[in-house]
């Protein structure tokens, strides 16, 4: 009671608030809802009743009992219900009942990260010490001691993984797997919704592989899956496993009261149309519930704004109240350990306020929340509801916020709450015949058992990459069998996340050469850059040195009031064009390209006024893939007759591409790192410079290039990822949609110049960006 008192009373702190600045949107008041109850079924193991009628599960949710009978007549499920549902129940119910029936059963549990394997691990736990038969659960991945494998191996009755560890640690080992893969009745999915895109391509694929192994070994497990609200889960869960799945969507379990408020930073300059930093306003926002004691968790978009609001908060509540702790950071990169304890600190109460990446957005139960704070939209309203759930539980009142930032995403969301809460969520997109992710999983296969000619690879026809493999000398085909013949290990080159399989080891040099954190390949040369600002839970690190060949990265403490914010430089080339089409005075492509990233400068970023204080040049090495991309290509002839300067109209397609870029994740539904944005010359086949390295050409120069009469701009959306993963093509159906829309919002913005809600702010796009898109997009259409 003295909690849900404290929410209203900070509610009205946050409505009052709002009023004076003109700040909310909307306030969604959910109510509660009561719960749907079966008995367990009579074949239910008598000792697995008790052992849950003790944790407090007297009765089954209607969607558990459900999908216990559905698994009964052996049919494959997934199951739709939203966050803190009891889905887990609805696995363990069947696989624990399996085991305690049949010893030598088998399952596989698989999560999208370490965190929510941990939390199962314990919820299993409790429930075993309560049955009368020992039944053996292990978390097999990245953290596993490499002595306690063997007796995972042989001994394990339910194996806790996630698709990195089963793709390169289970699968090319299946002969030390024997007893797991012939006796194999269950591979459980969770968080389904999480494998969109490039990591639910390889998902996919992995699994084609895992049912070829385990029908080697003569076992047929049935899928369970389970996953948040999204549009389409039957269509996902038969394309992710390849088999017919049946759908459990009516949810049975009890919800509590909710409070979603979407919260719009007020403008604080009419004429730039500048709004307040929504990071800043997080902060406010999350400081009014923490002060009023409670629980809040802090969602963030990337790690450096995670580690800024840390900072912020610790200063806000912490030097308060002098109590060290309360406030704690969580995102990838921080070691195991430290992982652990701040969940179990959440789950415990003694920390306070924890701010995350998408690391803690999956159901891993961290106690009952009151506050979900995100900061800004995390670009689908499937993550959105997953987050805004990590607050609240089963009964008593909570609370989310989502506070908007200035991209035109966040800003169309937030201007728009009967979209986000009446319409259906978005599709869940994969695209497994990935030629690029097909062509690794089949040399991953290949290694794992031969091939028999006329095998298919899952549904796919797999002749033609087989006689490929042969002619680069991986594959020699014997008889009527293609056998992997290379020193190579195939699954060690294929990384499921990012572009590399490198990841960079960030040592403290002023602290005996300790290793403090990991960063992935492709964010180490943006945030470890030498001179970077390196934060870690609130502690700033000064990069002294950046070893690319090593993968390490040489830093020390220091204490300044600005971080860093990396400058790249994108250049791109049209290798094939698969199609073309024209819409009315300009023309649209979706074909191959060729993409070379490079940091070529930083900028330093002032703590709390967001100021740039200073500016250094880089040159590291470039990054270079080959994907698949949409461009837009306006005449030179429409071009030239703007009535602008050439700079003036440079600046102009800078912010169309702002705008392209921000504007068509809502119609392919992916996170904008999934994709990536650059401008070139149709005629010539050069990259334009943002903004920031243009500056240093000379004006002689800069004239030159973009006053040609042949001058014929291509903005390119591409898909970021070798081999492109499908993304690209939608915008190419579109048509003229994507650019009416595109329009709309930036007629809609009430700038004057340009600002981060249309075609980005004026320092970065440049005088009279807004009108030269504007009068660009009119003349398109």
């Amino acid at each position: 009671m003295f909690r849900e008192e404290n929410l209203l009373k900070s509610l009205e702190i946050l409505k009052e608030m709002g009023i004076k600045n003109d700040s909310i949107r909307a306030i969604k008041h959910l109510l509660a809802q009561e719960g749907q109850y079966e008995d367990y079924p009579p074949e239910v193991h008598p000792s697995l009743v008790e052992a849950f009628k003790e944790k407090g599960f007297h009765k089954l949710y209607s969607h558990q009992h459900q999908s216990w009978q559905l698994l009964n007549e052996g049919k494959n499920i997934v199951v739709v219900t939203p966050t803190a549902s009891g889905k887990t129940l609805c696995y363990n119910l069947p696989v624990l009942n399996s085991i305690l029936q049949d010893p030598s059963a088998r399952a596989i549990y698989l999560f999208p990260t370490k965190a929510l394997s941990q939390d199962q691990r314990a919820e299993l736990d409790e429930t075993i010490k309560l049955l009368p038969s020992e039944i053996r659960i292990f978390t097999y991945d990245g953290d596993t001691p490499q002595d306690a494998r063997k007796a995972i191996r042989a001994r394990g009755h339910i194996i806790l993984t996630n698709p990195d560890m089963l793709h390169t640690g289970i699968l090319p080992h299946h002969t030390k797997w024997i007893k797991l893969f012939e006796n194999l009745k269950y591979i459980v999915i969770d968080e389904l919704h999480n494998y969109r895109g490039i990591f639910g391509s390889h998902l996919a694929n992995i699994l084609r592989r895992l049912k070829r192994i385990a029908a080697f070994y003569g076992s047929k497990p049935q899928f369970i899956l389970c996953t948040a609200t999204i549009a389409n889960p039957s269509e996902m869960a038969e394309k992710m496993t390849e088999e017919p799945v049946s759908l459990i969507d009516k949810n049975g379990a009890p919800s509590g009261e909710k409070y979603f408020i979407f919260y719009n930073p007020p403008v604080v300059n009419k004429f730039l149309g500048i709004r307040r930093s929504y990071v800043n306003e997080s902060r406010r926002v999350a400081s009014i519930f923490l002060k009023n004691d409670l629980q809040t968790i802090v969602f963030a978009q990337s790690r450096l704004i995670t580690e800024v609001l840390v900072t912020y908060l610790k200063e806000d509540i912490e030097k308060t109240i002098k109590d060290e702790g309360l406030i704690r950071g969580y995102r990838g990169g921080y070691l195991p350990l430290k992982r652990r304890e701040i969940e179990k600190g959440l789950r415990e109460g003694k920390i306070k306020g924890v701010v995350s990446t998408n690391a803690l957005e999956l159901g891993i139960d961290i106690g009952s929340l009151d506050v979900s704070v995100l900061a800004s939209y995390p670009n689908t309203i499937s993550s959105t509801w997953q987050r805004a759930g990590r607050a609240g539980r089963k009964t008593g009142k909570s609370a989310a916020v989502l506070v908007a930032s200035s991209s035109p995403l966040d800003q169309f969301i937030i201007n728009h709450p009967d979209y986000f809460f009446s319409e259906n969520p978005e599709k869940a997109l994969i695209n497994p015949d990935n030629l690029s992710i097909l062509v690794s999983h089949v040399e991953c296969a290949a290694f794992e058992l031969p091939f028999i000619d006329g095998e298919r690879f899952g549904r796919v026809e797999i002749g033609e990459i087989l006689k490929f493999l042969e002619d680069e000398k991986l594959l020699h085909h014997s008889k009527d069998k293609w056998f992997w013949t290379s020193d190579a290990y195939p699954a060690d080159g294929v990384n499921l996340r990012s572009i590399s399989s490198d990841n960079f080891v960030v040592v403290d040099t002023s602290e005996k050469s300790k290793a403090v954190a990991e960063v992935d390949f492709s964010s180490a040369l943006t945030t470890l850059h030498p001179k970077a600002i390196y934060i870690c839970e609130g502690e700033q690190y000064f990069v002294e040195n950046l070893d690319y060949t090593q993968r390490k990265a040489y830093v020390k403490k220091t204490d300044v009031d600005y971080f860093t914010d990396a400058i790249d430089y994108t250049k791109i080339k049209i290798l094939d064009v698969f199609n073309n089409k024209n819409l009315m005075k300009c023309s649209i492509s979706h074909g191959e390209v060729h993409v070379a990233t490079q940091v070529v400068g930083f900028k330093k970023i002032k703590f709390y006024t967001m100021e740039n204080v200073g500016a250094g040049d880089l040159n590291l090495p470039q990054n270079e893939m080959h994907t698949t991309a949409y461009w837009l290509t306006i005449p030179s002839s429409l071009f030239q007759t703007l009535p602008f300067s050439s700079e003036q109209k440079i600046n102009g397609l800078y912010g169309l591409a702002y705008i392209l870029y921000h504007v068509s994740p809502l119609f392919m539904m992916c996170d904008l790192h999934d994709i990536g944005v650059s401008i070139g010359d149709n005629s010539t086949g050069k990259s334009i410079p943002p903004r920031d390295i243009r500056l240093k050409i000379s004006h002689d120069e800069d004239q030159a290039v973009f006053s040609d009469v042949a001058f014929e701009p291509n903005i390119f959306i591409f898909d970021n990822y070798p081999g492109g993963i499908g993304l690209s093509p939608s915008l190419f159906d579109l048509e003229k949609v994507l650019l009416e829309h595109c329009m709309k919002t930036i007629e809609a913005c009430p700038c004057k110049e340009g600002c981060p809600s249309c075609v980005g702010p004026t320092k970065e796009s440049g005088k009279q960006a807004k009108q030269v898109a504007l009068e660009i997009l009119k003349n398109l259409i």
